[in-house]
């Protein structure tokens, strides 16, 4: 989530301002306090200002006549100021220093383009002519030769880091049109030169970049109104070949029909940037704003608009954005936090929003700070409860008020008492009359329990959570170490109801239940209780070996197919395991099994923990899905019979899933040979049989028209023709 609070005025920039920088703003750079900046104007002027107190702490001017040609900076090891004025003239002072005729100067043989300053490392002095020179190095011999390292091409961009102790500094350069980036070590005299890849209709605009990994990544604003991401390996082999270097689109920065026309753009984590510029709707003005995107979810998290304008120029130090507006320099402080969907889509509200109920976290909370927690939410909506119901006010109140002190005591008593109390106690709570916050008090009451449970092995009240899922909309959210408890105790039939009944499961949990349900034993399953209503209509039981045998219904098509490429050593051996006629699992486990088909998730996450799974349960998986897709495929509407029973769709989408996660080691597998080519016939033979459906469509619309023009008599013998 990210947002833009409060906004200020740091200092003027017309010449009445009080601070000189009439002439407009040439850099703002961090100071050596992390509440300072060093603000350079486009003349003569460095200001340090201390961002809380909003004032100047210093001010340095060169003398007239004399130009400062590039931003200002702070050493940070030293706490001195270095300035470049006409070019070639090197200046460092410190804060006591008033007059700086008086301080270090050090004409340099070449022209400087910018300095660049990291903490726990000599300054960076970059040259026009891509040189790189420590400050250390280059005061040593201030009118040492600087080499040439690019030819006709002039620096767009620069920005240098730190990867462990060495410093790193990479640039961009543009020649005719194209657009070049440099990576050098200066400590290890290494150079590496990059080609961007062009795009043909837009060149960039602005360019940022952040190092992770012995990764740099460089982002590109184009005039395409689009960022996009070029990724930079710091470890290379080949030091004289030009390679080119390929990005990928990270971002539009388009939103409801409006196309915001970026200037300039900052890094502010992972998933986000903020980008300034012009935000510009079909038929209407473009006005000119600030703005934070999440690039994770590719939305707009925050906007501000600037109706006095800005010199497109931005910078960002200590979760602040300074910015000029009209004739001041502004600051904004925003908050970034952690990237979630909620947040992205503009679901997630703002705990002080009127209506809206902070809930606590249970997890976290002992026992008489639920007690506290829940009457506060029984509070918050007896109150709401009240104002819907003014005309009735007192019978309400009267009605609805919870007894906080039976909430109170059974939460006592859940510490100590037996499984059997317990429940007891739980019954006569669950039997009085509903009250409006009674969704709070379970959550509370459960999370009791669960506190209890871990602390207390052999405390266990599996039939009141069993009954709480199935008669209440209740949540993973809610609850979240419930299913935690239940994997630990293998309780298999709490788990089937909670992949059931809760939409919000994490991907995690559901492979940790898929996992535990195909190695868990059948012996075991037969002494647990679970629920079939999800397979018993569709297969049957052989008493002679336990499996599950099925009635082979032909759709069109022969199972038998012919034998062909596909074939694979050893599967008319094997063919008897691999046969669909019979289920390879117990009608127990493909209860569960059914359960965790139906549990909602996102590929993106599941997926990771998939080929976590071991190959022979991979294996053992894929013959169920392959089996439930058979039978699917028996039935004319491609629809189970059954309660919960597991659709077309989702077999197929965890089919697809099981295989890109497992793919390699399915192939490398000999007992899972048969299973692919046998997959391969059935899919190839009902490909076949849809194309020969396809080819009688239009027949078949005929006699759907001829059938509804005219209305046959009670008795009657036609004779169509299919041509």
């Amino acid at each position: 989530m990210a947002a833009l609070c409060e906004a200020f005025t740091l200092c003027g920039l017309a010449p009445t301002g009080g601070v000189g920088l009439g002439s407009g703003l040439l850099a703002l750079q961090p100071g050596a306090e992390p509440d300072h900046v060093l603000l350079t104007d486009r003349g003569r002027t460095a200001t340090l200002f201390k961002v809380s107190d909003q004032k100047p702490l210093g001010c340095w001017s060169v003398k007239h006549g004399q130009i400062i040609t590039c931003p200002v900076v702070c050493n940070f090891e030293t706490h001195e100021y270095i300035a470049v004025h006409d070019n070639k003239v090197l200046r460092i002072w410190k804060d006591e220093d008033v007059n700086l005729d008086k301080v270090f100067k050090a004409t340099l043989s070449a022209e400087v383009y910018r300095i660049h300053s990291l903490p726990h490392a000599e300054p960076l002095v970059l040259f026009k002519g891509g040189g790189v020179r420590t400050l250390d190095v280059l005061l040593e011999a201030p009118q040492q030769e600087i080499e040439n390292v690019i030819s006709d091409e002039v620096i767009k961009w620069s920005e240098a880091f730190l990867e462990g102790q060495q410093p790193v500094l990479v640039f961009v350069t543009e020649k005719d049109g194209d657009f070049f980036v440099y990576l050098q070590k200066p400590k290890m005299r290494s150079l590496h030169k990059y080609k961007l890849e062009q795009q043909e209709v837009s060149n960039p605009l602005s360019f940022t970049a952040y190092i992770r990994k012995q990764i740099i990544t460089l982002l590109c604003l184009y005039s395409s109104d689009s960022v996009y991401k070029v990724m930079i390996p710091l470890q290379q082999n080949n030091e004289e070949e030009e390679q080119t270097l390929s990005k990928s689109l990270l971002l539009n920065l388009s939103i409801s029909g409006s196309v915001l026309k970026g200037t300039s753009f900052v890094v502010l984590d992972k998933d986000h940037v903020a980008v300034l510029g012009s935000l510009a709707a079909s038929g209407e003005e473009s006005k000119e704003c600030l703005t934070i995107w999440n690039t994770k979810f590719q939305t707009l998290q925050a906007s501000k608009e600037l109706p006095l304008g800005t010199s497109g120029q931005l910078w960002c130090y200590g979760e602040k954005f300074f910015f000029t507006h009209g004739k001041v320099l502004t600051v904004v402080i925003y908050k970034c936090e952690t990237s979630s969907l909620a947040a992205a889509v503009g679901r997630l509200k703002d705990s002080q929003t009127s209506g809206v109920f902070s809930f606590a976290n249970w997890n976290t909370l002992g026992d008489e700070e639920l007690l506290v927690s829940c009457q506060s939410q029984q509070s918050a909506v007896l109150k709401s409860e009240s104002k819907m119901t003014l005309r009735s006010k007192k019978n309400t109140v009267v009605n609805v008020q919870p007894d906080t002190s039976t909430v109170g005591q059974f939460l006592i008593v859940i510490k100590h008492a037996s499984t059997a109390a317990v429940e007891d106690e739980l019954g006569q709570l669950l039997s009085k009359a509903q009250t409006p916050d009674f969704q709070a008090t379970i959550g509370c009451v459960i999370t009791a329990l669960i506190n209890r449970c871990k602390t207390d092995p052999a405390f266990y009240p599996r039939n009141f959570l069993v009954q709480m899922i199935q008669k209440r909309d209740l949540s993973y959210s809610l609850c979240p170490d419930l299913m935690a408890v239940a994997l630990e105790k293998k309780d298999v039939h709490l788990l089937q109801i909670c992949l059931q009944r809760f939409p919000d499961i994490p991907e995690e949990i559901t492979y940790t239940c898929l996992k535990v349900f195909l190695s868990i034993s059948d012996d075991y399953l037969e002494r647990t209780d679970v629920n079939l209503e999800s397979v018993i209509c569709y297969i049957d039981i052989e008493p002679t070996n336990k499996e599950v045998k099925t009635e082979v219904v032909e759709n069109g098509f022969n199972t038998e197919l012919e034998e062909d490429g596909c074939n694979v050593t050893g599967i008319k051996e094997t063919y008897v395991t691999d046969s669909v006629q019979f289920c390879p699992v117990g009608p127990r486990k493909a209860a569960l099994l059914n359960a965790v088909l139906h549990s909602a998730y996102s590929e993106t996450f599941l997926l990771p923990h998939l080929k976590d799974l071991p190959a022979q349960q991979a294996v053992l998986f894929l013959r169920y899905l392959h089996y439930l897709y058979v039978k699917c495929s028996e039935k004319i509407n491609t629809t189970l019979p059954g309660i919960l029973s597991p659709t077309i769709n989702q077999i197929m989408d965890w089919m697809c899933l099981l295989l890109d996660a497992h793919f390699t080691v399915m192939v490398m597998l000999p007992e899972a040979k048969g299973l692919l080519s046998s997959m391969h016939k059935f899919v190839r033979a009902q490909v076949r049989f849809y194309s020969e459906l396809n080819k009688i469509e239009g027949s078949l619309q005929e006699l759907q028209r001829i059938k509804c023009q005219k209305e046959p008599p009670a008795y009657s013998i036609e004779v169509l023709e299919l041509i």
